[in-house]
């Protein structure tokens, strides 16, 4: 597969909306009873109404560049949302792997002139593949191994040592080298692939409750650590906490608090989803904060669509509203409100160049994009330079690399070029995720480049750590 250059406009795949789409994908309706999506909360058909068919989504869609199939592209999925609506098309096996494709960064949103709710669509789409579409045994394991795993920190936490130990004695590297377990199963594979670096930090997890602000109290603010953020990621936690306080803020810790939701919710687990919304809700409940802070990027956009996610509950319905409208992304709020620590360079010389990663939940699903950069660029020093297709996805899009690694491998490949050749030295990536994808993609293309979460280049700055060139 190659990431393809599209030009919509000449392209001769795109149908008008009129065309015989059913007759071009046989497929769709391969089945003689023709099975249709349950009555629970499928694609609202007025959503689906409201896309002409234009086709300015495929140039930006990751999944249609890579596979260059009109069925794996925004448009040709909501046809098939469409047909299987009005009974025209099968809801089945061949087409759930079309939905399955989709990577979920909300790209086609953002291009959209006719405004589309793909987002609404798609989030619709998947908890009905979960109900009604028969995984293989493989898929399953890998799956049951995910959600029972990953939105959970006390299940993460056991693992620390081992991997730690793992990675300590170059297993990985053995394992990497034989290519075994890429034969055995693609998918453990490239789970093993994007494995985090363990640190003495990475066991420092006793978060205190409140930590107060330096100087003046401006704010007091709620912090969300997250599930793998939490135990991988523990140092942009820390630097995230450093970075409030130091700008006035007293920042409140909930120990209750949980996973945000984010994994389930974008792969159609719905009850799990529900059940760690509600939690964190409650969690931040009666603490008295002015707002809620995320600093990883897919995370802030769950944690924003509660309201649309529990609008069924007639319990949490308005609570989740309520909620939703507290939470900010860190960098969102502290450019609102403004940094009133003292900044220093963070090299030597006094002069570096940053490329900054636009995480596709940050830039497509909460349209934050200038804030990050008017942060980075107040350190003295920081030049930031632009990467070409820099919406474009990374191919990590949650567990999406893990489930699709063949699709995620040409898109994290396309990213971490794209970033390289901006001569930049240093990468500036706002989510987890796409941090591990990236990292393996230039370690991949023997390429070394130092990658930091902007909050812990604030917190240098802060602090006047300097950085030591490679």
């Amino acid at each position: 597969m190659q990431i393809q250059d599209i030009n919509t406009q000449n392209n001769p795949t795109i149908p008008a909306k009129d065309s015989n789409f059913l007759q071009q994908n046989p497929h769709l309706n391969s089945l003689a009873d023709n099975p249709s999506f349950d009555s629970q909360n499928p694609p609202d058909q007025e959503l689906i109404d409201t896309c002409v068919h234009c086709g300015f989504c495929l140039s930006t869609c990751p999944s249609y560049r890579v596979i260059g199939k009109e069925m794996d592209s925004p448009r040709g999925r909501i046809y098939a949302m469409d047909a299987i609506n009005k009974g025209e098309a099968s809801f089945n096996q061949t087409t759930s792997e079309h939905f399955d494709t989709c990577l979920g960064c909300l790209a086609c949103v953002t291009t959209c002139p006719s405004g589309v709710q793909y987002d609404k669509l798609i989030a619709a789409t998947r908890p009905q593949v979960e109900r009604n579409i028969p995984r293989s045994l493989p898929d399953k394991l890998i799956r049951n191994l995910i959600f029972n795993l990953f939105p959970y920190p006390n299940r993460l936490r056991p693992l620390l040592i081992p991997l730690f130990v793992y990675k300590k004695l170059g297993i990985n590297k053995l394992i990497r080298g034989s290519k075994l377990l890429e034969k055995i199963s693609p998918r453990l594979a490239a789970m093993e692939s994007i494995l985090p670096e363990i640190t003495v930090d990475s066991f420092d997890n006793n978060y205190p409750t409140i930590v107060p602000a330096q100087g003046e109290k401006r704010y007091r603010v709620g912090l969300i650590l997250g599930c793998v953020q939490r135990i991988f990621f523990s140092p942009v936690n820390m630097a995230t906490i450093r970075v409030l306080t130091a700008n006035g803020c007293e920042v409140v810790i909930p120990k209750s608090q949980g996973c945000c939701a984010a994994l389930p919710e974008h792969q159609g687990q719905t009850e799990q989803a529900h059940t760690m919304a509600k939690q964190m809700i409650d969690s931040f409940a009666n603490t008295g904060v002015d707002v809620v802070i995320i600093n990883a990027a897919g995370c802030g956009h769950t944690l924003k669509e509660y309201g649309h996610i529990l609008q069924d509950d007639s319990e949490y319905c308005e609570k989740a509203k309520e909620f939703s409208n507290q939470v900010k992304d860190v960098q969102e709020f502290l450019a609102n409100v403004g940094l009133t620590s003292k900044l220093s360079p963070l090299t030597e010389d006094e002069e570096l160049n940053i490329v900054y990663q636009d995480a596709c939940h940050l830039l497509h699903g909460q349209k934050i994009s200038l804030e990050p950069r008017k942060l980075l660029q107040q350190i003295p020093g920081v030049k930031l330079r632009e990467p070409i297709d820099a919406a474009l996805c990374c191919g990590s899009a949650g567990i999406y690399n893990m489930l699709q690694p063949e699709i995620a491998d040409e898109l994290g490949q396309q990213k971490a070029e794209n970033l390289l050749n901006t001569g930049a030295e240093l990468i500036a990536s706002p989510n987890p995720g796409c941090s591990l994808q990236i990292k393996k993609h230039l370690e991949l293309q023997g390429k070394k480049m130092t990658l930091m979460h902007p909050m812990e280049l604030l917190d240098y700055s802060i602090r006047g750590v300097k950085l030591q060139r490679k």
